[in-house]
């Protein structure tokens, strides 16, 4: 370990990290303007937007978890300088992608008429909500394409244009939004559900613009997409999905946790629930910075193995560690002082203030074990070790961090039950599962490589 070396690894790391940071923060900026401008139509527009998004995210997240595998493969090729193989791996990645969002339509389709009469939820919101999943399902094969496009750019170090693209996105968001919501210019007023429309378009504009400049960008011409169509090959897409399924069952494992937790938590009543939405939601923003570290260390891993530079991938993996360690000390420290007036952003009633002040403790806690297992994840997926991945999280997740959870929050079986704080402790010592078992895995990953060099 080498200050210097330290020092130099951020500032290559940062190069590609800000991008990525900005981008994930506008498209989680998206959400927010959608949920303010169908809250102005109605309280139940607003809902039907946030259920509707809650049923969508998980979705979609979980189908760019499979495409997420085509970074760590692009980095390897360039690493590797064989540029002639790039073009091929992003073009079975697209077939995946153009598959399963494909496949998503006819599903929804399929089991949406069904669902909908066996769903108790007041007959509007219910409307609203599926209207919005009927409008922003047809945007999925645009988002499947974006994302392949921009793994494809990500993966050749490129990320800032993911940065001006989804720039671009937020600024189409708004308008369409403003459109299809309200009825402007001859629309019809469409009120939350339009939101949906908003948001499939966005998604075809982002794979637009995305697919124009990996198509005509000098600084991509060393290895071309297009230069040579290759139909499916089930033997090519069996092994992006070998890597790929992994990341994507990993992500759902962590969304869905969060989620069940917030059911589980309804009966301790409206004031509960809220507070630890807040502290969720808050969390979620904080941690776009490890994750973004995360996504850049899959690419600088993957081009220093594709390299043949061991030793560089070992180091990009300590130094990154310990600048995601060191920026999980400030937002911890940030997250303390100010827990109050985070609290007082999002709600206004002084119980949910406390109890939310209260869990922002446990979640400054949080962040530190958060760094490392995303971080780790990350480095895996540059070796293209995923399946420990999948493993891991799902052992930290469900089996160590719920089960403490529900001993602690819901049962005297050790302590009196103490609710959202126990499942908070859950969260803890859940991720600290991950952290340690993720960062035994790069260790053991590291010396086998090194082992396999001598």
């Amino acid at each position: 370990m080498h200050f210097q070396g330290f020092i130099d690894n951020t500032k290559r790391l940062m190069i590609l990290a800000y991008p990525i940071l900005i981008a994930q923060l506008i498209q989680t900026l998206m959400g927010f303007v959608d949920t303010v401008m169908a809250g102005r139509v109605s309280a139940t527009d607003m809902a039907a937007v946030a259920v509707a998004s809650s049923v969508w995210l998980p979705v979609i997240l979980t189908i760019s978890g499979v495409i997420m595998a085509l970074a760590a493969i692009v980095s390897q090729f360039s690493g590797a300088k064989a540029f002639d193989k790039v073009g091929k791996a992003t073009q079975q990645t697209a077939w995946i992608g153009v598959l399963m969002s494909v496949s998503l339509i006819g599903l929804y389709y399929l089991i949406a008429p069904a669902i909908y009469d066996n769903v108790t939820l007041e007959p509007e919101l219910k409307r609203l909500m599926f209207d919005y999943l009927e409008f922003v399902v047809w945007g999925g094969p645009g988002f499947c394409l974006y994302l392949v496009f921009r793994n494809y750019s990500e993966g050749l170090s490129h990320t800032r244009p993911t940065m001006i693209v989804s720039i671009l996105g937020l600024a189409i968001n708004i308008p369409a939004n403003y459109v299809f919501i309200y009825g402007a210019f001859g629309m019809p007023e469409l009120g939350g559900a339009g939101c949906g429309i908003a948001t499939a378009m966005v998604y075809w504009v982002m794979c637009l613009g995305m697919g124009l400049y990996c198509l005509f960008s000098k600084h991509l011409k060393h290895a071309p997409m297009f230069n040579k169509f290759y139909a499916p090959n089930w033997h090519e897409m069996k092994n992006i999905l070998s890597l790929g399924i992994p990341i994507a069952l990993s992500l759902l494992f962590e969304v869905s946790l969060f989620a069940v937790v917030a059911i589980i938590l309804a009966p301790f009543g409206a004031e509960v629930v809220a507070s630890h939405q807040i502290v969720i939601n808050f969390s979620g923003l904080i941690f776009m910075i490890p994750l973004s570290i995360a996504m850049a260390v899959t690419i600088q891993v993957g081009t220093a193995i594709g390299h043949g530079n061991i030793a560089q991938a070992k180091d990009t993996c300590t130094y990154s560690i310990l600048f995601g360690l060191v920026i999980a000390v400030v937002t911890a420290i940030l997250t303390l002082t100010f827990r109050t007036q985070i609290a007082t952003i999002y709600s206004h009633e002084l119980p949910v203030i406390e109890l939310a002040a209260s869990l922002m403790f446990l979640a400054a806690l949080f962040q530190f074990s958060d760094a490392i297992q995303v971080i780790s994840a990350g480095a895996l997926r540059g070796y293209k070790d995923t399946k420990a991945i999948l493993y891991i999280t799902f052992v930290s997740y469900w089996l160590i961090g719920l089960s403490i959870g529900l001993v602690l929050g819901l049962t005297d079986w050790i302590i009196e039950p103490i609710g959202p704080y126990g499942f908070w402790i859950g969260f803890i010592s859940g991720l600290t599962a991950a952290a340690v078992l993720l960062a035994w895995r790069l260790k053991i990953i590291q010396h086998r490589l090194a082992t396999q060099s001598i």
